[in-house]
């Protein structure tokens, strides 16, 4: 499984950084958000670090669908009603501002990275009267959309609400592109060097120490528990995404947002999808869920045989999947980590819209940092010491629930399975020699054996069929079959050994 992006795109694979510097700026994470900061700050003549645990653009900038839209899902007319008028002006001018400024860095830059104008579309195949809402709302806050019934799906809708003078990109491409001019200017990219503990102004790795008077986590979740307390404020889902050739070329862009979908609707499976082409590819996405919720699993074969109840001869290419933070105010938060952390800046809960997110945390992160500047006058509203614990309580009264729920779940059940009952190339949470193990068995029949514990805060982790993996349904940490960690906020993998060997049947 590998994302069309990944496939069509390669970077020179960087060293680990090994030793200690002093850098006016380290930004943890090498992906869309943490580089573009990194941009930003070199032009202001920062010195300025990278910090990448794995790949820089491996994480959910590899497995986007890379549109850069303002129209993210039916996002206005709830800000309007939950936040104010003032709140939703300021989302919507800075995910505006963030187009522009993709077009004029790319021209500015050269970077070939497929980018052109499209219209994005909200679609509903049940309903009108939530995208009037939303249309009434765009208009107030100066966004130019239209509503209409015609589009190039390949099914009727009721009603769509267009917006003019959007864009898409290759994500990677244009990531690569930037990250060889950062190099260029004697930024350190540094790959495979995790940032294991962060106390203060110094940023612990494996190999060394970074001193830096500010740190950026743009790590798509916040690591450090504490200060921030951002595992009680946001969760994580997945997505699900597969490139097909053989399909009609769509100019716009188009996602659904009916939670459920009527039954003449071929294949739906009750959820809304996402469609997009780059250039012979149709990208089409849908039946995400919340992480460590996918007991079935199934959702690749479902996207192909929808598709192909669209388009017979299509084929499939490729599929993958991808992982987004969400707010529990519904905002992504950027700026200052903490209040008791004046130099510490986040950027995270970017909810599925990374790409203009990623551009606005930048701009908002690297304009804070330079000193310089004032502020930009839209920040206030990702501010996370804005964040409203009051009006927020349900929310994070469900979450604490969910987490406790799996916490007593990890403590106090024993699994019924016995190793018996796992199958080749299966996984699942077994009684073995007295413990409670979560095992993996390949084709071959070895047996990969891992703790059922999250390392992060203890949470029941649960098998992942489609794609082989643990993933933790509290704060979607997430360890392949061997135990190895894929996403944090865990630090560290699960794996261990059963009497010091690998067992075989």
């Amino acid at each position: 499984m590998e994302s069309i992006w990944h496939k069509t795109a390669e970077f020179p694979e960087r060293e680990a950084f090994a030793g200690s510097c002093f850098v006016d700026a380290a930004v943890i994470g090498g992906g869309l958000a943490g580089i573009l900061t990194a941009y930003f700050l070199k032009q202001r003549g920062l010195k300025v670090i990278v910090l990448e645990a794995d790949r820089i653009g491996g994480g959910q900038t590899g497995n986007t669908t890379a549109k850069i839209t303002v129209s993210h899902h039916l996002i206005y007319d709830r800000l309007i009603q939950q936040k104010g008028f003032e709140a939703a002006r300021q989302y919507a001018q800075i995910n505006k501002q963030a187009i522009g400024q993709y077009a004029r860095l790319i021209k500015r830059t050269g970077i070939s990275c497929d980018f052109r104008e499209a219209p994005s579309y909200l679609y509903s195949v049940r309903e009108k009267e939530s995208l009037w809402r939303e249309a009434a709302a765009a208009e107030k806050l100066g966004l130019s959309a239209a509503l209409t019934n015609r589009t190039e799906l390949p099914f009727s809708v009721e009603e769509a609400l267009c917006y003019e003078g959007q864009a898409c990109f290759h994500p990677l491409k244009f990531l690569y592109g930037l990250a060889e001019i950062l190099l260029e200017q004697g930024v350190i990219i540094a790959e495979k060097t995790p940032a294991e503990q962060v106390v203060g102004n110094r940023v612990k790795t494996p190999y060394g120490i970074i001193h830096a008077e500010h740190i950026v986590f743009a790590s798509h979740y916040p690591f450090v528990n504490i200060p921030g307390y951002y595992f009680m404020r946001l969760h994580q889902e997945r997505s699900y995404a597969a490139a097909f050739t053989g399909c009609p070329k769509l100019e716009g862009m188009y996602l659904g947002i009916d939670k459920t979908l009527p039954l003449d609707l071929p294949n739906s499976g009750g959820q809304a999808l996402s469609f997009r082409s780059h250039g012979e590819y149709l990208i089409l996405g849908g039946y995400g869920h919340r992480t460590g919720e996918n007991l079935k699993g199934g959702q690749y074969r479902k996207l192909e045989e929808l598709a192909k109840s669209y388009w017979p001869d299509c084929r499939q290419e490729t599929c993958w999947s991808a992982q987004d933070g969400f707010a529990a105010g519904g905002v992504p938060f950027i700026g200052n980590y903490s209040f008791r952390k004046a130099k510490w800046y986040v950027a995270a809960g970017f909810q599925k819209w990374g790409m203009t997110s990623s551009m606005a945390a930048a701009s908002i992160i690297s304009s804070s940092i330079a000193g310089n500047e004032k502020q930009p006058p839209f920040a206030d509203v990702f501010s996370p010491q804005n964040f409203s614990v009051i009006s927020n309580m349900p929310k994070l009264i469900k979450e604490g629930i969910y987490a406790a729920k799996h916490l007593l779940k990890e403590k106090f059940t024993m699994p019924g399975k016995q190793l018996s009952n796992i199958l080749p190339g299966q996984g699942g949470i077994i009684h073995y020699q007295g413990e409670k193990r979560g095992v993996y068995k390949d084709k071959n029949g070895t047996l990969y054996f891992v703790t059922t514990k999250c390392p992060h805060l203890g949470c029941e982790l649960s098998w992942n069929p489609e794609e082989h993996s643990w993933d933790c349904p509290c704060h979607g940490s997430r360890f392949n079959h061997k135990g190895e960690l894929l996403n944090n906020p865990a630090a560290k993998g699960i794996g261990i050994e059963i009497q010091n060997k690998k067992e075989t049947m």
